[in-house]
């Protein structure tokens, strides 16, 4: 009786977990009391109150005595175990961690215990659970030991001989299991290079960002001080024009205001001798009339000549003063301006478009080059060229001048019709075969338009643009040292295509390829 007490004071019978609150009947059996109070009242219809355990009849509902000793037991086991555990199930003495459950007996057994258990093939043994119900057959109440792999389910041999499995392709549930860990392992594998392979495209996304933003930071502050650059020599030249305008002005005023002091002093002489030959006109006396104020004898004759001279002398001195020559300011300005620009397409940018001439020994013999080496159209006759080992197979056909460095741009217009891809290669590019195409490898980069939808292609890697393209006039810009190759649509303004990033480590050619029309390069 002291063993089986013990071990009822571990677990409650109704609950099979570790009491809480435990309580006594009279019988001496112990319950959690949220247990046995549940229990009693559904037994209070009835009016006949029973022990759970030994089905000992009460008339009265049972007074439920708390049990000191079991709480002292639940407490301490609370201290040392964080978590119940699964437990032998034929340890009544003291618990014992089991390592093995028996489906057939549906008990957990020690290591003591699994030693002297029946090693017979009907004694399933799993890992330890208290899930026994899952591990058999719902019908047959059989444990499963198959799997049948048309329906993917676990099936007993009862389903096999009479159920609806009956016929179906069934094996043992552990060379299934075998079967799938192995199929798991293999995904696993998979998905681990995926992984890998993904961590490694964030990986290189991270870097892109950070080189486009460290990128852009330093373009941002050369902009900046260029544009300060440019309102410093705005503000100079502005400063020269407005000074050469004032210098003018103030020239022409000085002598204008010399004119006007001249005018004037005469304006006032002219005034006196007005008045005094109006008082003159006013007297009677006919001897003082005549003989006064003798100096206006000389006024009397005619002073037309001496008003002509004086005026010639004043036309001539406003012509030395000059006009504001408004075509030298706007000379001034343009010629400023120039110079400004030029500044800024050295500070930031290449100076001018490049002049790229085709290399005739690299076309291909269903291209013709035009005589001034610029355009290339496609061309349903063999031009019957030689053959040498420089010749592209196909439509395809390289520029003479290579880059090893620097920044450069240039301009191409494109047929409306046809397709073609234009952009930059390696010479040690393969001259025939598919691979030889502009992106099918990877020593070329390059901008295509196929069926009129356009894209970017490089080792055979396809990125569509997405937005609608307009123009048949484009730029390639070439930043060798920053790896960068970049398309722009010119249409009204500049439009960004599609940039390319890459660690360039040849000379690079521009290249193009031409099918139905022809490519045009714009000097």
């Amino acid at each position: 009786m002291a063993s089986a007490d013990f071990r009822y004071s571990q677990n409650c019978s109704i609950c099979l977990n570790i009491y809480t609150d435990p309580v006594t009947l009279r019988c001496g059996h112990h319950f959690c009391q949220g247990c046995i109070d549940r229990e009693l009242d559904t037994q209070e219809e009835s009016g006949v109150y029973t022990c759970p355990e030994c089905r000992k009849r009460f008339h009265e509902r049972p007074t439920l005595q708390r049990n000191i000793n079991l709480c002292q037991t639940e407490e301490a086991s609370s201290l040392t175990h964080e978590a119940p555990g699964i437990f032998c199930t034929y340890c009544i003495h003291s618990p014992v961690s089991a390592i093995k459950s028996c489906l057939l007996c549906e008990a957990s057994l020690c290591d003591s215990h699994l030693r002297v258990h029946s090693k017979s093939p009907e004694h399933v043994l799993s890992e330890p659970t208290t899930s026994f119900g899952k591990r058999k057959c719902s019908i047959h109440k059989k444990i499963l030991e198959y799997y049948c792999s048309k329906d993917a389910v676990c099936i007993c041999v009862s389903c096999i001989a009479f159920g609806e499995h009956k016929g179906h392709f069934v094996e043992p549930i552990n060379a299934a299991f075998e079967k799938k860990r192995d199929r798991l392992i293999h995904f696993l594998e998979k998905l681990t290079v995926k992984k890998k392979k993904t961590e490694k495209r964030v990986k290189n996304l991270h870097k892109r960002r950070t080189d486009v933003q460290e990128k852009a930071a330093g373009v941002t502050k050369q902009v900046n001080v260029l544009f300060r650059d440019i309102r410093e020599q705005l503000d100079l030249l502005e400063k020269r024009v407005l000074s050469e305008i004032a210098n003018w002005e103030e020239q022409v005023s000085h002598t204008v205001s010399n004119l006007i002091q001249q005018l004037e002093i005469k304006k006032d002489e002219l005034s006196r001798k007005m008045f005094d030959a109006e008082r003159l006109c006013q007297m009677s006396d006919p001897v003082i009339v005549l003989q006064g104020r003798g100096f206006l004898r000389d006024d009397f004759h005619d002073r037309q000549e001496g008003d002509d001279e004086d005026r010639e002398r004043e036309d001539k001195k406003l012509h030395e003063a000059g006009d504001l020559d408004e075509g030298l300011i706007s000379a001034a300005l343009h010629a400023g301006l120039a110079d400004i620009m030029t500044g800024v397409k050295r500070g930031i940018y290449v100076s001018e478009s490049l002049d790229i001439l085709l290399d005739l020994n690299t076309a291909g013999n269903y291209v013709v080059v035009s005589g001034d080496l610029k355009t290339v159209s496609w061309s349903e006759l063999n031009q019957c060229r030689l053959e040498t080992p420089e010749r592209f197979q196909y439509c395809q056909v390289l520029s003479t001048r290579s880059f090893f460095s620097g920044r450069h741009y240039w301009e191409v217009e494109t047929s409306e019709s046809g397709d073609w891809m234009i952009g930059v290669c390696y010479p040690s590019i393969d001259r025939k075969g598919v691979q030889s195409y502009i992106g099918n490898n990877n020593k070329s980069w390059g901008l295509c338009k196929f069926n009129n939808e356009y894209s970017a292609i490089y080792s055979s890697d396809v990125s569509q643009i997405t937005h609608h393209v307009s123009s048949r006039r484009f730029r390639i810009y070439l930043d060798y040292e920053a790896g960068q190759l970049s398309f722009y649509e010119l249409q009204g303004t500049i439009r960004h295509l599609y940039t390319f990033s890459a660690v360039f480590t040849e000379t690079l050619h521009a290249v193009f390829y031409v099918w139905g029309d022809w490519v045009r390069i714009r000097s």
